[in-house]
Formats: structure tokens, sequence, C-alpha cells
């Protein structure tokens, strides 16, 4: 078997890899799960980014446009009137994707393992048989334990956390997101609560299991009204070299993840289109430079985590009083971007009296983020 570039890994970046380049390469992906879905992920993704990247309507659950932000003592809202972000329904989102690339020619080996190169070709089990598939390209869209990123001496430097997340009966508002911030209950990371309808949402956390006991009976959701649960991992930081040789990777396998929301699938499909392009200049080399948006996102997400590992509640409550401000609301409201979280930042910042709030809660804070 014989591809211009084979993709190990069929999630919702690979498969959408394999469509953007399959009008101009031959194409294979390999994905060891029989179906698509499955992984712990709560998928939210941008109103924005989700139709600008030609996303399909159909996996889309719900629309919010507005979040509710919770502390310990205090709470703020902020709300637009068209739709924020989308929460997404991520095994048929990733159906639709490897569907479409079907149609476009691409080939698809499910249940089928990535057992390593030999000989320049990658060695995989199908069904029970041995097989080797050469191609110009290898691509590791296989996630954070990515064995391409393995097999190629990636260096990982990353807080890995386990993430946690139900799907839980309750009432909720249904266009609106809870983000709880907490450290009494969980030092590691926020709760959230996503509603898919006004009886049902995705709820969950990063850190401990025992955490998310807590948030739910402070948020009065009754464990006994779960109706699905699942935990993955996630990592924080950076995973290099992103190309090697032949070899790239991409999306999770990159940690190209947001370490404010744990999120990652706009930014691996962003990036999916910067290693498009160098591969039809004939140039790995040249994709990494055309994800800066994403490497700027990450660094900048990066010192937000370390601020926030770094705050005690007390901290938290004096930033919820800035940020829960008329002023601090109006600046969040007119400039908020799901996945651009430094333009938001940039935005605040720029406003003197919330810039010296800030200030007087920590210098630290305004020399991490400038």
């Amino acid at each position: 078997m014989r591809y211009d570039v084979l993709i190990i890994g069929g999630g919702p970046v690979g498969n959408y890899l394999a469509n953007l380049l399959a009008r101009d390469f031959e194409v294979a992906v390999v994905e060891k799960k029989g179906s698509f879905g499955g992984k712990a992920c709560t998928g939210i993704i941008g109103a924005e980014s989700y139709e600008r990247l030609g996303l399909p309507e159909k996996a889309i659950l719900n629309k919010f446009r507005g979040a509710v932000f919770y502390s310990r003592i205090q709470s703020f809202q902020v709300e637009r009137k068209s739709p924020q972000a989308y929460l997404v329904d991520r095994k048929a989102l990733e159906k639709e994707l490897a569907e479409s690339a079907v149609r476009k020619g691409v080939e698809y080996y499910m249940a089928t393992s990535f057992q390593g190169f030999r000989d320049g070709k990658a060695v995989l089990q199908h069904l029970g048989e041995r097989l080797e598939a050469e191609a110009s390209v290898y691509v590791g869209a296989d996630g954070i334990t990515s064995r391409i990123a393995e097999t190629i001496g990636a260096e990982t430097r990353a807080e890995v956390l386990t993430g946690y997340e139900v799907e839980v009966v309750g009432d909720f508002r249904k266009d609106f997101v809870e983000v709880w911030v907490d450290k009494g209950m969980n030092e590691e990371f926020f709760f959230w609560v996503a509603p898919i309808s006004e009886q049902l949402a995705r709820v969950g956390t990063l850190g401990s299991i025992d955490a998310l006991g807590k948030f739910m009976r402070t948020r009065r959701l009754k464990t006994t009204s779960v109706v699905e649960f699942k935990a993955g991992s996630v990592g924080f930081g950076w995973r290099k070299p992103w190309v090697s040789g032949n070899v790239a990777l991409v999306g999770d396998a990159a940690l190209q993840i947001k370490p404010t929301t744990a999120g990652g699938i706009a930014y691996g499909m962003l990036c999916a289109h910067s290693l498009r392009r160098a591969l039809l200049e004939g140039n790995l080399g040249s994709y990494e430079r055309g994800c800066s948006f994403v490497r700027k996102q990450i660094s900048f997400g990066l010192r937000f985590r370390r601020i926030f590992r770094g705050l005690n509640q007390e901290g938290i409550e004096r930033i919820f009083e800035i940020l829960g401000s008329r002023e601090g609301r109006e600046v969040i409201e007119a400039h908020a971007d799901f996945d651009d979280h430094l333009k938001t930042i940039k935005a605040v910042l720029r406003r003197p009296r919330l810039l010296a709030a800030l200030l007087r809660v920590s210098p630290r804070i305004i020399r991490a983020l400038a």
C-alpha cells in the first residue's frame, strides 16, 4: 500500500486533516478504535472558529450566548445576543468528517493499530492481519499518548492532568455555560457545566474524582442522576519537535491544547491548515512557523495557568470583583473570543482602571500576562 500521506489517528483533527488533503494527495487514515467518539471531551468550540473551519451543522448539540462565572462567594454574567460557542457531539463530528473524507477518496483502516516504523514503512495490525503501508509523509494525530511522538523521540514538557466528566440530569439554563472557581474544592482547575438541554448537561473538571463529587453536591446535582461518565488525560505544555524527517504531529499529539480551558479541537484544526500548506509547498519545516497563532495562545495559556496555580481563593475573589464590575463585563462582552483568550486579556489590560485594580491584586499578574 502506497500513499502520499498516512494519518495515524481518526479523531476530529485527523479526520479534518484528511478532508483538507484529499483533493491534492492520496491519503489514508489509520484508527485503532472500531468506531468514532468515546473520548472524554466536553466539545465546546467557539462559534466563529466552528464556522470558519467549515464544520458540520449536524454535529452541534447546543448554542451558548453567554456564561455565568461563580466563585465561592460571588458571581457575574456575560452575554451576547448571538451564539458565541457551540456544544458539539464529538462522535457525530468525527463520523461526519470521516464520511466526507471517504467520499473524497480517502481510505480508512478502522480497528487498526500502529505498531511502529520498519524500513521507512508503517507497520499496522489490521483485523488480525499484519500490514505495511508506505507514505511520503506520516502524520501523528493519535492523541496525547501519541505512539508517533514516542517513535520519533519527541520531548514532552507538560503538566498532565486527569479529567472527569459526567452527563447528568437536572435543571439548567440552556444557552449559558457555568464556570465555577473554588480552590477549596479543587486547586487544580475550574468546574464547568455545559448544558445539552434544559434537563441535561455535561459537568466536569480536571484534577480528582473527589473534587467532582464535591462540586456536584454544591451544585445540587445528584450522582444518582448521572447517565454517562467519562475520564481521560490532558496535557498543558510543549511537545517538540512537531516535525522530524517525514513525520509530523498535529492536534493533541503535538499538545496543541489550550491551557486555559483544556480544549484542543479548534487549535488542532487550525494547525491542520498550516500542515496542508507545508505539504503543498513540499516543505514540512514551514509547518510549525505557520502555527504561530496557536503557539502564541499556548504560551499565553501556560503563563495564565501559572498565575491561577499561584493564586489563593482571596486572590480569586478580588479578580472576580474586578472582572464582574460593570466595566469589566462590558470589556469581556465586547472583546471575548472563545478561541483567542489573549485578545480578551489585552482588551482588559488596555483599560486603566481595570489595569490598576489588577496591579493592586498582584503586579506579577500584569508582568506575566502583558
